[in-house]
């Protein structure tokens, strides 16, 4: 089983749902960064999607964007991500890690080249937001055939003509956009979010985490309790982008990390 399986696994047999968090490589900076990255999972982070930054950052709201500029203002690139990686691995080999980001600097860097050192590094899956599947010759395919997950985003507007070529090679999770927007757009009903998973549990038995909107453990725990996985981003990089100074930002991270985790592992306690 491929890491990603065998976190879900373990979780469905807790009974509870993962706690899927974001943070940008390299913001604030780049030992910052990597001391968050470290620090995730004891604060009860299960999976760990980590953003590759890029000028263009489209799919995002303006608190990445500002974390994708900040961390390429201190010199992060996607080989030093990709060392991020390593050195967490030196000290966790069992929580997943995800990178997420856009197309382009992965082609500047060369596709087998990013493949192999990823999956070298210990990269247990990607999301690339500007791919679809019409392209999976591009990364998914070379990507899937190393080992690492390709993980697909569906949306409200994803429709069931659309959604089985979405789903049709996906792996690792799905991850359910739950509002039309950009990261950190409002939230999604709990109504709306369960008639979603509902739809999507017709089309694929992966897990599904649900993201966009989620910033407090009562939101958390409310989606907890209808997904398999509730990822918070915006909430965390806000916490580094408010920082006085970098060790703030790691003490303020990890801390709504803790507090988002006891709202995820409470949430289906009777």
């Amino acid at each position: 089983m491929s890491r990603l399986e065998q976190r879900f696994a373990e979780l469905k047999a807790e009974g509870r749902a993962a706690l899927v968090t974001f943070v940008t490589a390299g913001d604030p900076g780049y030992d910052a960064s990597l001391a968050i990255l470290k620090g995730l999972p004891a604060a009860g982070a299960d999976v760990i999607e980590l953003g590759m930054p890029f000028t263009d950052p489209m799919a995002d709201g303006l608190a990445i964007q500002l974390a994708t500029l900040r961390a390429l203002n201190a010199g992060q690139t996607l080989a030093k991500t990709l060392q991020m990686v390593r050195e967490f691995r030196v000290e966790n080999s069992t929580t997943p890690i995800v990178l997420m980001g856009y197309y382009n600097p992965i082609h500047r860097f060369g596709v087998e080249a990013f493949v192999a050192q990823a999956k070298e590094a210990g990269v247990d899956g990607l999301i690339i937001v500007d791919l679809p599947p019409e392209h999976d010759g591009e990364l998914a395919t070379p990507a899937q055939a190393s080992g690492i997950d390709f993980i697909r985003l569906t949306t409200p507007t994803t429709d069931d003509a659309r959604l089985p070529r979405v789903l049709e090679r996906s792996s690792g999770f799905v991850y359910y956009v739950s509002v039309a927007g950009v990261t950190g757009a409002g939230s999604a009903t709990t109504e709306h979010v369960g008639g979603a998973i509902e739809r999507l549990r017709r089309h694929t038995d992966l897990p599904i985490s649900v993201g966009f909107g989620i910033r407090t453990p009562d939101q958390a725990a409310a989606i907890a309790r209808l997904a398999d996985g509730v990822v918070v981003g915006s909430a965390l990089v806000d916490k580094i982008a408010h920082a006085q100074h970098h060790g703030q930002a790691v003490e303020d991270v990890l801390s709504l990390c803790s507090q988002l985790a006891q709202g995820v592992r409470k949430a289906r306690v009777s």
